[in-house]
């Protein structure tokens, strides 16, 4: 034997079975190989009782019977089986998003209206910024004014 990961060339000399063994059940062929297709192979008259083997189970689970709703396969559902008067359910992220757009659009009114507190706020700014202004241009044209008048005293 040579040293190394395989005993042999893995692509060395290769088995094949003959029909014959393939029938019988003790050909060197894979497990995968089914009596079934053996038969289809042969093609014989014969006819075997080919019991189903259950599905192997790990652990309990060929005991005990457990209704996980995660294991549970996909159904497709068709296009003619859809029913579309039936209301999708929101998922919590999705209501709750809708929510909060709702509550801004409603302060954002109460907010035009100045009934908030921000608002009145904002318009007690504005009013004494407006008498700001309005002092500031009252004086602007009282100095305009008195420059006007003295220059027309200084033609004179």
């Amino acid at each position: 034997m040579g040293r190394g990961k395989f005993k042999g060339k893995p692509t060395g000399h290769r088995n094949f079975s003959s029909p014959d063994d393939i029938a019988a059940g003790t050909s060197t062929r894979p497990r995968t190989f089914k009596r079934g297709e053996a038969q289809d192979v042969v093609e014989e008259s014969e006819e075997e009782e080919v019991e189903e083997e259950p599905e192997k189970r790990k652990g309990t689970e060929g005991f005990i019977e457990v209704q996980n709703p995660n294991l549970a396969k996909v159904k497709n559902v068709k296009s003619k089986d859809v029913d579309i008067e039936r209301k999708t359910e929101l998922s919590r992220r999705e209501r709750e998003e809708i929510e909060k757009q709702k509550a801004h659009e409603r302060y954002m009114r109460l907010q035009e209206q100045g009934k908030t507190e921000q608002a009145r706020k904002d318009l007690e700014r504005l009013a004494i910024i407006r008498q700001q202004r309005a002092a500031a241009a009252k004086k602007r044209e009282e100095e305009k004014a008195a420059r006007e008048q003295k220059k027309a005293e200084a033609r004179k």
